[in-house]
Parts: C-alpha cells; structure tokens; sequence
C-alpha cells in the first residue's frame, strides 16, 4: 500500500509540474501574441496633426455606439488588425477591461493588442475641431460642416428638416449659431455641433441684452441680434463696430431707412455675382434696406459676440453716414454735405457714385 501510494503521489506532482509548464507557456504565448505590433498596413492611411503645425500619416478605426468588446475585437480580427482575438477576450475578462467607449481612434504602428484595449478603456478618442469664423452665413456653416466625410449625409436635408431633426424650435436659422472653434468626436453629428453652437449663441445672446444699454429701438433680442449681424458685415475693423452700430441706432430712431448693401447681397441670394448695380438696389426684396424700412426679417450671418455688444451698446453722437476708407476703416459724416465730399475724396476711384450707407 506505501509504494502504490508513492507511485500515486508522484504521478500527482508530474501531473501538476506538466500542467505548471504547459500553463506558464499558454500564458507567455498569450503574452507574446497581444504584445505583438499590430498590423496596420491594410488601413487606409490619414493625414493626421500631431501639434498644431506637423502633420504625419496615421489609421483611424472607429467604434460605433453600443459596441460590444466581442464585436470590436471580431473586427479587428477580421481585418487583420491583431491575432488570437481569443487571447484578447480572456485577458479583458480576466482583467476586467470590458468596457468600451464609442469614438474613432488614432491606430499607431507601435500599438499592441493591449494598447489598443487600454485605449478603447479609456475613451482616448481622437478629438477633431472645427472653425466657423465671425460673419458666415448659415449657407457658408452647412458646406463647411458637409465638406467633413462625417457630416456629408445631411446632404439630403433641407434646412427645416436639419433644424428639426437637431431639436431647434426656431423658424429661420440665420444668425442663431455662435462663431467659434468646436471640438467634435467620431460619434457626433451635425445635428449634435448645431445645438450646440446654437445653445452658445442663445447664452451669449441673453446676457448681452439683460445688460444693454437703455432706450434702444429694439422690441426684443431678436431684433438685436439682426442689428449685431448688420454690423458684422459692415465692419472693418473691430474697433468700429460700436461707432457703426450707433450709425444704424440713428436711423431707425429716425425713421431712415437702413440702405446697407450686405442686406441687399443676402436678399438676392444665388443672384448675386460679386457686384451690386443700381437696379439691384431698386428692387423690392425682404432684405432691399434700401426700399423697406426698419430691419430686415431676420439677421444675416452668424455676428460675433463683438457685434453683439455694439448692437445693444451703439456709440453715441451724430454721425449718420460712414463711407469706408480703403484701408478697411471708415470715414463717419453727420452731414449729408459732408459725406459726399467724403465719397468723393475716398470712393472716386472706385467710382462708386451711390454708396451703401448714404440715405436718399
């Protein structure tokens, strides 16, 4: 009985010190297969920045919402990506790495298996931005968002349905989306940078006029906000936007009608070739500030925040004309006497006898 128990005990610890060998080399194998560089060759390659100024080539991969680790890494497998995606799922179960954000990410040739797991953990997304400068107008937004390959599907959406399928309860979208730089991610969509460009316009929107100046000729917000678009495309130079705005703040206070020409080039829309003629000017349009009186309907262009505190704070005196310089300034006259001789001196080279902001 003592040699047949010997005989059982040592075939026991033969078992176990095989099975410890044949454990530790399953486990450096795994080791070694998600620590192996991943396969990028067959993505597509991308230009991409690296700080601002350099740019380098890299590989995107984006995961959609609701992804599952299973579903990822069957992908990435299926493309060639990593090897042993078995190995892969055992050691994020093992580990407790399951979780998966949504997001495109950045591929690096020096990317393992388990760096990409870390990254996709950790939701190290790659952050994109985009720039909507001061005076664009909603038309100028949408082809700039729809030039992205991420946005280019709300192609096929009028602007009503762009605005409802985004949630914004407003009838007319010019004006309403604040000029800036917004940081988007793979998983955003247009509908998701509109709100909140909008959300930012209204903020900034209400602040200003809870703080305006008293005795403006605005009936509500709204009304200033046509006014701070106004005199976004009026200006030149930042430091004019104020005097400019009081400008406008006379007029209306007198009854003159407005007779600015970006009003006029907004109303006509795809007609508008590059140079304003008379006859443009006579025709009766919503936005001909030279025939209507008061504001036109809506604004025309997103104005900065900028315009919008010359708007609600106009700059006092009498000035009601202003003829621009040249030099991207502008010449401001109280007289109509004197803003022809200025009209003379600065526009007779350019022989622009009926300039945009003199009344008749």
């Amino acid at each position: 009985m003592l040699r047949i128990g010997s005989t059982v005990v040592r075939i026991v610890l033969v078992t176990a010190v095989f099975a410890g060998i044949v454990l530790a080399i399953f486990i450096g194998e795994t080791h070694r297969r998600l620590t192996l560089p991943i396969a990028v060759s067959g993505l597509d390659k991308i230009v991409k920045s690296t700080d601002g100024s350099q740019l380098s080539i890299g590989h995107a991969w984006h995961i959609g919402r609701g992804s599952s680790l299973n579903k990822v890494v069957r992908t990435l497998s299926a493309a060639g990506v990593i090897e042993s995606p078995w190995a892969l799922k055992i050691y994020a179960k093992l580990n407790v790495k399951t979780g998966i954000q949504a997001g495109s990410y950045w591929l690096e040739p020096t990317d393992t298996a388990l760096t990409l797991l870390d990254k996709f953990n950790r939701g190290e997304v790659i952050v994109n931005r985009l720039t909507f400068p001061e005076g664009w107008d909603f038309a100028q937004w949408r082809r700039h968002l729809e030039a992205v390959p991420q946005f280019a599907a709300s192609r096929i959406l009028s602007d009503v349905e762009l605005l409802r399928s985004a949630g914004l309860a407003i009838k007319h979208p010019e004006g309403w989306f604040f000029p800036d730089t917004y940081r988007y991610i793979g998983n955003d969509s247009i509908e998701d940078l509109l709100t909140r460009a909008h959300a930012k316009m209204l903020s900034t929107l209400e602040e200003a006029w809870a703080q305006r100046s008293p005795d403006l000729p605005y009936t509500s917000s709204y009304e200033a906000l046509i006014m701070a678009s106004i005199v976004e495309k009026e200006t030149g130079l930042a430091q004019e936007r104020a005097a400019i705005a009081g400008v406008f703040v006379r007029r209306l206070r007198l009854g003159m009608r407005l007779q600015t020409d970006p009003t006029v080039i907004y109303g006509m829309g795809a007609q508008y070739r590059g140079n304003l003629r008379r006859s443009d000017l006579k025709r009766a349009t919503d936005y001909n500030t030279y025939v209507i009186r008061g504001l036109p309907p809506t604004p025309i262009a997103m104005p900065s925040a900028a315009a919008i505190y010359a708007a609600l704070h106009p700059a006092p005196g009498e000035s009601l004309y202003f003829v621009a310089r040249g030099d991207g300034g502008h010449y401001f006259s109280s007289s109509l006497k004197e803003h022809t001789q200025a009209v003379r001196k600065y526009q007779i080279f350019r022989r622009i006898k009926d300039y945009t902001s003199a009344p008749q």
